[in-house]
């Protein structure tokens, strides 16, 4: 594992689920939010130190990546929102981030993409593959569709490496029957971004960030590339799920999202 890792939006709920799994005896945490962690690291503890600042602004950002050897960008808006945020938090923010970990030759950085990025897609009947083209279905989405295509650039315009995540349903538990599919769970979130910070020169590459669920809709086959593992398995939790499945939601990638909006 790289010796220093910066990570964008640590003290949000991604963030906050990550830390324990990066967390080696021999390497140190810089996590960068516009607000402290809710658990402030023990020093004495854990080797960690916090930024306070924005990933929009390329001065803080341009500082936090100094003496960085790998970089895992989470900050943004998690969900939709009006188009100028979108384009602010998301897409410079995203550019922002990748421009100065260019600067400072930070060679990986790992982007946290999301699924809605290919959300008006069908469900076919087998597995989709890594590379499902895009159709976003949010502003959201969009935004995960330009950090892939930023990613894609700084990797092929400056030798970096670059690995985008399209993350599935990232809860503690499923609590619905499309997560029983797309569930990816705390310790597989770590498991993923150890495997995108740590495999031997990917380029660029776009990985499913899903759990080993019995229900997956998306291929393992980015994952096993890259040495992603997953362990855990979202059918446990399906007797929990009492809601009738909306069969819209199943038969779209995004989900509730892919839905067509009233003109």
């Amino acid at each position: 594992m790289a010796s220093t890792v910066l990570i964008t939006g640590g003290a949000g709920g991604s963030g906050g689920s990550l830390r324990p799994g990066l967390r080696r005896p021999d390497g140190r945490l810089r996590l960068l939010d516009v607000q402290p962690p809710p658990d402030p690291p023990r020093l004495e503890v854990v080797d960690e130190e916090v930024v306070i600042g924005s990933v929009t602004d390329l001065d803080v950002i341009r500082a936090a990546c100094r003496g960085v050897d790998a970089v895992v960008h989470l900050a943004g808006i998690a969900g939709e929102a009006a188009w100028p945020d979108i384009l602010e938090s998301n897409i410079h923010g995203t550019w922002c981030v990748l421009d100065a970990a260019r600067e400072a030759d930070v060679q990986r950085v790992v982007l946290a993409g999301s699924n809605h990025a290919t959300g008006f897609s069908e469900r076919g009947g087998e597995p989709a593959a890594d590379d499902l083209p895009h159709r976003p279905d949010t502003y959201y989405g969009v935004s995960k569709v330009a950090m892939e295509a930023l990613g894609s650039l700084y990797a092929d315009r400056h030798g970096m490496d670059v690995v985008c995540l399209r993350i599935g349903t990232c809860r503690e538990v499923p609590t619905d029957e499309r997560s029983l599919a797309t569930w990816l769970s705390p310790g597989d979130t770590a498991r993923l971004v150890e495997a995108a910070m740590t495999t031997p020169s990917p380029g660029f590459r776009v990985v499913w960030g899903v759990s080993a669920n019995t229900r997956r809709w998306w291929s393992t086959a980015g994952g096993d590339a890259i040495g992603f593992h997953p362990v855990d398995d979202a059918e446990p939790y399906a007797d929990q799920v009492t809601e009738e499945p909306d069969e819209q939601v199943l038969t779209r990638v995004g989900g509730p999202w892919a839905r067509r909006a009233d003109r």
